[in-house]
């Protein structure tokens, strides 16, 4: 259990060992300033041996001293702000929180973590105060020794002023710079104690080289931003959070729709494997989600039952199946999430994102390339349309209909990609598409839960329990699959004229 979780917005600020503090009362809001108070503190900072976490712009450390000793993981949120999460010591100094060891597994991707640097710091910090003795923020005069450990030493000494934030707003952190300009001391240019103690060392993502404005540089700044979501919500979905699943199962569709679509713009043997393992990951992650999805739906319409005609052990049946399974899609996904399989996925990404091997078709201009790309998508949409419409009603026609629900998503996803060159173009082809979606996504679900309905009230049958209330939650779903096919029809009349070339 975390001991204290919080976010941490500050700003360091680089100064020599003969800058003198100018007065901290003078700084707009503070009204008095506290006494100093001095600590010695010393942190041991863990990466794997390539220093993924730094390249990351995170943070793990193990720090003794002070009123915040223990366990710190620190995850970037903007320029000056970071979450900081904290878990308290333990006997084993190398042990680190297997809470930590989750949040970061996405970056470590089984790789040893190792102790990189150490800082030994001589703190004295204040604390600026309003009129209200409210703590406004507190200002750290730091002197650091830092040593970075490994075959490749490098020890250093340097000098810096901090100011983090505790009850006041942003603009606070303006107002430090305007006086500490005053005594030529400015905003440090490392981004963090690490950064510095590391020399040089921590990797550098930077964006490839392409064409400005052409079909290749829109489709890889969208793959990195794509990528940027789905290791986003990997931490989440380790940490059950809600609906971390479900954004990271949109992340995935983005990814595998920019592949499948604008396929024809890399070349390279790892698309076919990157395909191959996201639709694997869609997969793990879309059982564990729509068990989730259907258990909310059957206890909703179970709730939505008058008593009397809720008969025999119906909703604990139900209850007890669905926690089981889920309970095992659950387990399924994190075993997944830790696999040797989804981590040579995202290092073939990171790899393709770094160094991509684009087509000669990539060089030219992405408003004349795109369009044409997406259309394709939109023509086999209207195929799948037509399809369903034909297929006679049963199994076959549920499938057709989902088959649409999935050509929709890929023009959906598809239409975001074009987004920054034709906006009223993209925004109404993907609100059809999503249109569709969604409708669909809804009869979909009610042909789940019918299906679940039926299995379950078997189980029930062959315990010898009354299943007369599994009937009434089967005629209920069909009659809403019903009603959400009726609105699919009725969008179908009119989403041929708005799903149209250009």
């Amino acid at each position: 259990m975390a001991a204290e979780d919080m976010r941490e917005i500050e700003r360091k600020y680089d100064v020599d060992e003969s800058t003198t503090v100018p007065d901290l009362r003078s700084l707009a809001g503070v009204s008095r300033v506290d006494p100093p108070e001095v600590n010695e503190l010393e942190a041991v900072y863990f990466d794997t041996e390539t220093l993924a976490l730094a390249g990351e712009h995170i943070t793990l450390r193990r720090r003794t001293g002070g009123d915040d000793a223990g366990w710190h993981l620190k995850l970037p949120i903007a320029a000056d702000e970071r979450s900081e999460l904290h878990e308290p010591l333990e006997s084993d100094p190398l042990r680190i929180p297997d809470r930590f060891r989750r949040l970061v597994a996405v970056h470590v991707r089984g790789h040893a973590l190792l102790p990189v640097v150490r800082l030994r710091t001589h703190r004295t910090v204040v604390r600026l105060r309003a009129d209200d003795d409210r703590i406004l923020a507190l200002f750290c005069d730091d002197v650091v020794n830092s040593e970075r450990l490994g075959p490749d030493p490098l020890p250093q000494s340097w000098r810096e002023w901090e100011v983090e934030l505790v009850d006041a707003t942003g603009s606070f952190l303006a107002v430090a710079d305007r006086m500490f300009r005053t005594v030529d001391v400015w905003p440090s240019t490392s981004s963090s104690k690490l950064a510095r103690a590391l020399g040089g060392r921590a990797p550098q993502r930077t964006a490839p080289m392409t064409t400005p404005g052409s079909a290749g540089d829109l489709l890889m700044a969208a793959l990195r931003q794509y990528r940027a979501r789905l290791v986003s919500q990997d931490p989440l979905v380790r940490d059950e959070r809600p609906e971390a699943i479900h954004r990271m199962r949109i992340a995935i569709a983005t990814l595998r729709s920019a592949f499948v679509t604008f396929g024809g713009l890399l070349s390279g043997r790892s698309i076919p494997m990157l395909r191959s393992d996201l639709g694997w990951l869609a997969a793990i992650l879309g059982a564990s989600r729509d068990l989730h999805i259907l258990s909310e739906r059957l206890d909703a319409l179970l709730r939505a039952e008058p008593p009397d005609m809720v008969v025999g052990p119906i909703a604990s049946t139900i209850r007890t199946q669905l926690v089981a399974e889920s309970a095992a899609e659950q387990s399924a996904m994190l075993q997944a999430l830790d696999s040797e399989r989804y981590f040579r996925l995202l290092d073939a990404l990171d790899d393709l994102i770094a160094s991509p091997t684009l087509t000669e078709e990539a060089s030219a201009p992405a408003k004349t390339m795109l369009p044409g790309m997406i259309d394709r998508r939109i023509v086999k949409l209207r195929r799948a349309m037509r399809a369903a419409k034909r297929t006679p009603a049963g199994d076959p026609h549920e499938r057709a209909l989902h088959d649409v629900r999935k050509a929709a998503k890929k023009v959906r996803y598809s239409e975001e990609l074009f987004l920054p060159i034709a906006p009223k173009r993209a925004k109404r082809l993907a609100g059809a598409a999503k249109s569709l979606q969604e409708v669909l996504g809804e009869h979909h679900d009610s042909i789940v839960a019918q299906s679940t309905l039926l299995r379950l009230s078997g189980m029930a049958h062959n315990l010898g329990e009354n299943t007369f209330s599994y009937g009434r939650l089967h005629a209920r779903e069909q009659a809403r699959s019903k009603r959400a096919e009726a609105r699919y029809d009725r969008l179908l009349r009119r989403s041929p004229k708005r799903l149209t070339g250009r």
